[in-house]
């Protein structure tokens, strides 16, 4: 008998595995059964944009965190897949900030070269996970949205790449239930023109109150406020953006500061990050991590070692992304096909967290944070057939990245960096982002 590969999540990470597992078949390799469930009606995950919140046409929790005008936060030739390069994609070489709807198209791109498709069962979710002792592999319960059926079917393996920023963490504050005005997490944060003329306030320091609040200064907000716990983002902004010690409380219209000072407010936009969430799966196949480089419980990032028939992909805080999703897919792949041995030893498994937990503690700052990363990533592409490419340039390009955000945050975006796979240097937008209030893939890539 074949073996049987369930990939749960046809977001980046799953589609990855999807076009590791066809790669090898392309090779020749005698490749096992895989069968990957997505709850959505098409693949992309988070950059498979709606317009709903809350819940989705049946009944389940939206995935997306995608809200209109997002561009990419980072430079795409960080994220640029070895095997599939921007300028084979385009035809061309394109900037270096895409909007969602340019990267959604450069993801499908290539696994639509792959063919891959029809391995994909879509609007159906999976409702539980169960490792079979006596069998030794695992009853996969999915629910088709479409049909409205359940079933079960047996797995050798299972792959979860359903990602972990789809599940907002929602504090609660003194106030909130009698805010005259709209409180939302930025899970729920669509358009930004809403805020237009409004006096916002936006809580956290990482990348979405970062981003959230320069869309909502892009597309008009009178002022952002924005709160901090421990230390203010410190970056240079416009002049009506002020940082705040954190949030105490808020009545009607007005929230109050840990600084004892006060500021009328229209809306709340909560930037206070993402759960990993896993509610298909029972304790002893659960992942429960912090947010960070070394995730808990991962040998080498991506086996469970409670459990090593288990895997977990993309489950990392993230610098690499794309590429790094490959390079914990083709190394996942060749586990399952034997190629990779994982050792049986789970004083080994458990070392070998322990190791990279203590390595990124030792880190002192992002610059060690994204050396630390890259060497990740070039160690598993060390044991694979996956393309080497520059992994050093990318980490370059992204401290580069990190400089030009100091300079000018609301600037950076008008940077070029050079393509790590073609050598080549990405053109300047012919928009200055600020100026740029049209995301779509037409307007972007119009020379």
């Amino acid at each position: 008998m074949k073996k049987r590969v369930a990939v749960i999540g046809a977001g980046p990470s799953g589609l990855a595995q999807l076009r590791a597992f066809q790669s090898a078949k392309a090779k020749g390799a005698d490749i096992p059964e895989v069968v990957c469930f997505e709850k959505q009606s098409d693949w992309g995950g988070l950059w498979n944009y709606t317009w709903r919140t809350g819940l989705d046409e049946h009944g389940e929790p939206v995935h997306c965190s995608m809200y209109r005008y997002l561009w990419s936060n980072g430079p795409k030739e960080g994220l640029e897949f070895a095997d599939y390069s921007f300028e084979e994609h385009f035809g061309k070489q394109i900037g270096s900030y895409p909007p969602r709807a340019v990267l959604f198209d450069y993801i499908e791109g290539r696994v639509k070269k792959a063919g891959v498709r029809d391995w994909i069962r879509f609007s159906t979710t999976i409702r539980m996970v169960k490792y079979n002792e006596a069998k030794g592999n695992f009853t996969v319960t999915a629910h088709d949205l479409e049909a409205d059926r359940m079933y079960d079917e047996e797995f050798d393996n299972v792959i979860v790449a359903s990602g972990h920023f789809s599940v907002p963490n929602v504090p609660e504050y003194e106030g909130f239930s009698k805010f005259n005005g709209r409180v939302l997490h930025a899970h729920d944060f669509r358009d930004a023109r809403e805020f237009t003329g409004k006096d916002l306030l936006i809580m956290g320091t990482s990348y979405s109150a970062e981003d959230v609040g320069s869309q909502c200064w892009k597309y008009g907000a009178k002022s952002i406020t924005s709160t901090y716990r421990r230390a203010p983002m410190g970056f240079n902004w416009p002049s009506n953006w002020e940082e705040k010690q954190g949030l105490v409380r808020v009545d009607e219209n007005t929230a109050y500061f840990g600084d004892g000072t006060s500021k009328k407010i229209d809306a709340i936009i909560l930037c206070t990050g993402y759960k990993h969430h896993f509610p298909f799966l029972p304790d002893d196949l659960r992942l429960k991590t912090a947010n960070r480089l070394a995730t808990a419980d991962l040998y080498k990032g991506v086996v469970w070692v409670h459990n090593p028939k288990l895997f977990y992909l993309g489950m990392q805080d993230q610098w690499f992304t794309f590429n790094m999703f490959d390079a914990q897919a083709w190394w996942v792949r060749d586990a399952i096909m034997g190629r990779i041995a994982i050792p049986t030893d789970k004083k080994v498994l458990l070392k070998d967290v322990e190791d990279r937990v203590k390595h990124e503690d030792e880190g002192k700052d992002a610059h060690d944070a994204i050396h630390y990363q890259g060497d990740y990533v070039k160690e598993l592409i060390a044991e694979t057939d996956y393309p080497s490419f520059d992994v050093d340039g990318a980490c370059e390009a992204f401290f580069e990245w990190k400089d030009h955000k100091k300079k000018d945050i609301m600037k950076f975006r008008d940077n070029a960096y050079k393509s790590v796979i073609t050598g080549t240097m990405a053109p300047l937008h012919h928009t200055p982002w600020k100026d740029a209030l049209e995301d779509s893939m037409e307007s972007y890539l119009r020379n």
